[in-house]
């Protein structure tokens, strides 16, 4: 009976030591045991805080503020990047056609008149009326009409081949009252020959690519059903 006894005594304190031993390994907090903790770099997240015991990044209460931010300020939102740099007279009439009309779309608006000109380059060309009309303001439509009108009338006609839209940007926002007017300046590569009734080239060339830099203002009452930008003014470039 008093073997048995001393025999489970020892085999408890055998299994008091290894468990022992385990939750030494696992938890012991002696400072020759534990793994260095290296910060490389403290940053403070937005709305974290952080702790200086430990160098741990919390995401708690952010109205608390923390010591030691480094973060960098974020840059202003410029909502025409890619059509007007910020703080610019340009950016200022964009954000006041804006106002007028929520959600106004620069960059659409932009591959709309690119769009279109290409469509009236093409159109007054081929003396194609009925295309030019839905396109062209009153004024600027029988302008075209008339000189397609001189043109049928000598017997002439135009071959133009367009090459390419190199570029596209807004020069200029104007509105008065609920009319906006954006005048956008268009560098494109054209092949246009004028011939006689005959066949003969009298102006331009059919091989000849020519650079063209035209200024063209399209309009638009604001707040209009009709979505329609019409064109209302043309000029070349300097």
């Amino acid at each position: 009976m008093q073997d048995g006894m001393d025999f489970s005594i020892i085999v408890f304190i055998i299994l008091a030591a290894f468990v022992g031993w385990r939750l030494y390994n696992v938890l012991g907090t002696r400072p020759d045991r534990e793994a260095p903790r290296t910060l490389t770099k403290k940053i403070k997240l937005p709305g974290a805080q952080a702790e200086p015991e430990d160098n741990v990044i919390s995401l708690g209460d952010h109205s608390k503020g923390a010591e030691h931010d480094i973060s960098e300020p974020a840059e202003p939102i410029n909502r025409w990047k890619g059509v007007a740099e910020s703080d610019t007279p340009l950016a200022a009439a964009l954000d006041s056609l804006n106002n007028a009309e929520r959600g106004f779309d620069a960059k659409a608006f932009i591959e709309g008149a690119k769009l279109a000109y290409e469509s009236i380059v093409l159109g007054f060309a081929a003396g194609d009326r009925q295309m030019l009309k839905s396109l062209l303001s009153r004024d600027v439509f029988e302008s075209f009409v008339s000189a397609i009108a001189e043109r049928e009338k000598k017997g002439e006609t135009v071959e133009t081949t367009f090459v390419s839209l190199d570029n596209a940007t807004i020069q200029d926002v104007h509105l008065k009252g609920k009319i906006a007017n954006i005048s956008v300046e268009f560098v494109s590569k054209l092949i246009t020959a004028t011939k006689d009734k005959d066949g003969a080239v009298i102006e331009g060339s059919r091989e000849k690519v020519a650079d063209v830099t035209d200024i063209w203002t399209f309009s638009r009452e604001v707040g209009s059903k009709d979505p329609s930008w019409r064109l209302v003014a043309t000029e070349a470039a300097d």
